[in-house]
């Protein structure tokens, strides 16, 4: 039986925890967060989205199935700290290359575990996400505390930057190449490029600083917008380029962070939500179909449908007539926005959730086909147009 060093857990208004060490040794700070998904922590860990959050597992019992070389959506765990309840004590999975616990301690990730997590959660329901200090080498609650208070918060962090690609990047398309899109890169996971070349779309995968004549250089047949960390209220560079776009006419689809940027560029602001949505069983109403999707979710932060008018009444903006699309059954936030044009017809669209489902279900694997729809209009227009 493995011996683990005392760890100690403590919140911003002085809840605290105690527990033993997971994963590597030593003190991290974050925002505290949980995830209700039962299956994915390896999506999860490495989801650039969690960058400067500790996540709570709410599952009991995490690490029953290692960590493999196939699972990971980037190239690093980004989480700031994590916390579990019962880890495994042994790895079962032919798949498995390692333990849990033995990669979050290569990759320096402080945990705690033995911790009471359904009391944890319950605490960040009620009170909401707030910031958490973990520490393997400090008892004093009191001292963590102080330390806990004096590290950032997630509101006004800038964060889609210290994740992005450093240098752009091409994912070919499988098979014939149909498409090429740009694909701003906030934080994008690895399986969502992938999910657009198996529909023959040959993606450019550009650094979120990227400007709109690097977007344009592509000779792109539509803007894509990943997810990402940190508040969208910062991303004033990704939703200048995001209007410049849509002046153009270029198609666009945007997933989570990008569903936000989406939502400014329309003249709408954002706000934080008491603890977020994160997890693979969240369930989100498509309002023109009616049908209820299972969906994937990692996000803090929704678009504020501020109107005078009936609940979610589509708006007119300087690009066309702007519509929810889509709305969270838990709560009512916006989970989706459309853009139409004057005939109606479908130009722009985002949604909150993870279509890409890694991990998840594919209830909402469609709105990759409806981006492929909407680029091969366009390019029928275009034709038309021109002859």
């Amino acid at each position: 039986m493995t011996t683990r060093a005392p760890a100690l857990l403590v919140l911003e208004d002085g809840r605290t925890f105690r527990g033993e060490s997971y994963g590597a040794g030593g003190e991290t700070f974050g925002e505290a967060v949980f995830a209700t998904g039962m299956t994915g922590y390896q999506e999860t860990l490495t989801d650039p989205s969690y960058h400067r959050q500790v996540v709570v597992q709410t599952a009991p019992h995490i690490g029953n199935t290692g960590v493999n070389d196939e699972d990971a959506e980037s190239g690093r765990i980004w989480v700031a700290g994590y916390v579990v309840r019962d880890p495994a004590r042994r790895v079962s999975s032919w798949r498995a290359r390692r333990s849990l616990e033995d990669e979050l301690a290569a990759q320096g990730v402080v945990g705690i575990c033995g911790i009471d997590t359904r009391a944890l959660t319950r605490h960040l329901r009620e009170r909401g996400a707030m910031r958490v200090g973990i520490s393997s080498t400090e008892s004093d609650a009191d001292a963590l505390r102080e330390r806990v208070l004096g590290s950032p918060a997630m509101t006004g962090a800038e964060l889609a930057g210290e994740v992005s690609t450093r240098e752009a990047y091409v994912v070919p398309a499988v098979g014939e190449r149909r498409f090429r899109v740009a694909a701003l890169d906030l934080g994008i996971k690895t399986m969502t490029p992938r999910r657009m070349a198996e529909r023959g779309i040959e993606v450019h995968v550009l650094p979120a600083w990227s400007s709109i004549d690097d977007v344009l250089a592509v000779a792109p047949d539509g803007l894509f917008l990943s997810n990402g960390p940190g508040d969208p209220a910062t991303a004033d560079g990704p939703a200048e380029v995001l209007r410049a776009a849509l002046e153009r006419g270029l198609p666009f689809f945007g997933i989570c962070f990008g569903n936000q940027v989406f939502g400014r560029a329309l003249g709408f602001t954002t706000f934080k939500l008491g603890y977020g949505h994160r997890g693979i069983n969240q369930p989100v109403q498509d309002l023109g179909t009616e049908k209820v999707e299972v969906t994937a979710h990692n996000h803090g932060f929704a678009v504020k449908w501020s109107t005078d008018g009936p609940r979610y009444e589509a708006v007119d903006t300087p690009y066309g007539k702007a519509e929810v699309s889509h709305v969270c059954l838990n709560d009512d936030v916006v989970e989706g926005l459309a853009l139409r044009g004057t005939d109606g017809a479908l130009r722009a669209f985002s949604v909150q959730y993870h279509p890409e489902a890694a991990a998840g279900p594919h209830d909402a694997a469609y709105l990759f086909d409806r981006f492929v729809e909407l680029m091969e209009r366009d390019r029928d227009h275009q034709r038309v147009a021109t002859s």
